[in-house]
């Protein structure tokens, strides 16, 4: 069974692969919009920079072109210099908030009018990958936790615009995923940040695919507007 299309970005990274490797399996056609169009886990995959609108209405309509966007998992993200937020340069400030929330609005806009045009009831999902850090606001991660919590905001607001339109929209707010992100910082904040998870360890990328499974599939029939913790017991509400 073909369940159209489901649109990852950020699908050349780990998180990326897993999702869409997942969603392949649960009978999407599984498409990467990423700035590499390098990814063998997709049916098709676009070069495509997600904070440039323009770009982003391209992908949807050659998307839709193959098959309809029925699901669509924002994950795109950088995570920013690990600093103070007085002592973080602005011009990494601005990517990461560009990056990681802005370019979910533009994606939302390049990517919600082509699946309103689905036949209903049923018309799509939309899931935005988060972080716990949105919730708790981790020292050192500033603009990375201002965009993630922007994320869980704008995930309230579509899950009510959109509620009597088909079209169910949620949240998970993952703890540190063991991909290569996690390269990207020192040893010692790699074990100040396992230490917050009272299951002591990182999180895998299989194991977010498995929750988008299920936010993806028929047995999530009732949550919209939610955030969903991957958190190992981090999260504290």
């Amino acid at each position: 069974m073909n369940r159209g299309a489901a649109v990852v970005t950020g699908g050349a990274g780990g998180i990326g692969q897993a999702l869409l490797s997942r969603l392949r399996a649960d009978g999407y056609s599984p498409v990467s919009w990423d700035l590499s169009d390098a990814v063998p886990a997709a049916d098709l995959a676009l070069a495509v920079d997600v904070t440039d609108a323009a770009a982003l209405e391209a992908a949807a309509a050659k998307t839709v072109a193959v098959a309809p966007i029925t699901a669509l998992v924002v994950n795109a993200g950088v995570l920013g210099p690990v600093a103070r937020v007085w002592e973080t340069p602005v011009a990494d400030i601005r990517r990461v908030i560009e990056t990681n929330l802005t370019a979910a609005f533009l994606t939302v806009r390049a990517v919600v009018p082509h699946m309103l045009r689905n036949p209903g009831p049923d018309r799509g999902r939309i899931v935005m990958i988060a972080s716990v850090q949105g919730k708790e606001g981790t020292a050192l991660g500033g603009a990375y936790a201002a965009s993630k919590a922007g994320l869980i905001g704008l995930v309230k607001v579509l899950g009510k615009e959109l509620a009597t339109d088909g079209i169910l929209v949620n949240a998970i707010t993952p703890t540190v995923v063991r991909t290569k992100m996690l390269e990207e910082v020192t040893a010692e904040r790699a074990r100040d940040l396992l230490g917050r998870i009272p299951m002591n360890r990182f999180l895998e990328p299989a194991e977010v695919a498995a929750m988008v499974s299920w936010l993806c599939g028929p047995d999530c029939s009732f949550s919209t507007g939610a955030v969903f913790d991957l958190s190992g017991g981090r999260s504290t509400y």
